[in-house]
């Protein structure tokens, strides 16, 4: 399977609309964090000029680019309304393996800029208007000049390996039985590396050393980057946090069968540790 939320080569991401309003582009519409797409079996997005062809009449709109030779846009639809007959409001999540992976990325996009931009209408120093910048994907306000990026918060994501054993922790967060990986947020002044040998020791006592990137993924719930490395032990015994963390063991890669469960297929977390199981086993 590729990677979730990899831009394809044909995709050119932009700022300003082409001046000549495209015949056919393709929407994302979302209601909260809820995309319009066809109803089931078949999921497709809107193709077409405009979402008011659907009898919609969009809140905001912003462009993304194109994809392909389609020209992409994202909009937002007002709370509460109905989708048109022969579509449904529906979870990003629940569109991952439905939606293509170009798709399925460029939504996720679409999801963080119309959240950004409706959160910043307003400045949030003066309280004037603001307005969208033409040069970059920003929103200035024109009375105390306050500029605003769409907000991005960095994440490392940490798999530490003990010789032939991994070490999965369980948040209380998380869905009955699931163990995953550790992570946590990445706080001021401080290295991705920083972050994570901060995070593993504060959330179960362990030390670690070799830290080596694996891979990122950008994941819009809401607006995070996920940035995963692999660590190996370096000394400590396990000993949880009791609040971000209720649990965390050592499993042997060998008896992977008695694995707990693990995270979806979608996040960067099960990619991890897959590649550390197939790592370890073919040593």
């Amino acid at each position: 399977m590729s990677m979730p939320f990899q831009w394809p080569a044909d995709y050119a991401p932009a700022i300003q609309p082409p001046i000549e309003p495209p015949e056919r582009s393709l929407w994302f519409v979302f209601r909260g964090s809820e995309l319009l797409v066809t109803a089931a079996p078949a999921v497709e997005l809107p193709h077409c000029n405009h979402p008011k062809s659907l009898g919609m009449m969009p809140q905001r709109i912003q462009y993304l680019g194109v994809l392909g030779e389609q020209h992409c846009f994202s909009a937002e639809a007002a709370a509460g309304v109905a989708a048109p007959k022969g579509w449904v409001w529906q979870g990003l999540r629940a569109l991952f393996g439905a939606l293509d992976d170009a798709q399925f990325a460029l939504a996720g996009r679409a999801l963080q800029i119309v959240d950004w931009d409706r959160a910043h209408q307003y400045c949030g120093a003066c309280g004037a208007a603001t307005v969208a910048r033409k040069s970059e994907r920003s929103r200035e306000c024109p009375g105390c000049g306050l500029a605003v990026y769409p907000r991005l918060a960095p994440a490392v994501m940490g798999l530490v390996r003990r010789e032939r054993e991994l070490l999965l922790a369980r948040s209380p967060r998380f869905p009955e039985g699931m163990y995953s990986a550790l992570a946590g947020f990445v706080e001021p002044g401080e290295t991705l590396e920083q972050c994570l040998e901060r995070e593993v020791y504060e959330e179960v006592g362990i030390r670690v050393c070799r830290v080596r990137y694996f891979a990122s993924q950008p994941w819009p719930f809401p607006h995070s980057l996920m940035i995963a490395f692999f660590a190996d032990y370096c000394s400590g015994e396990i000993r949880v946090d009791g609040t971000e963390i209720e649990d965390a063991r050592w499993f042997d890669v060998r008896n992977f069968e008695n694995l707990p469960r693990l995270p979806a297929r979608i996040s960067i977390a099960r990619r991890l540790i897959d590649a550390a199981k197939g790592e370890m086993l073919a040593s």
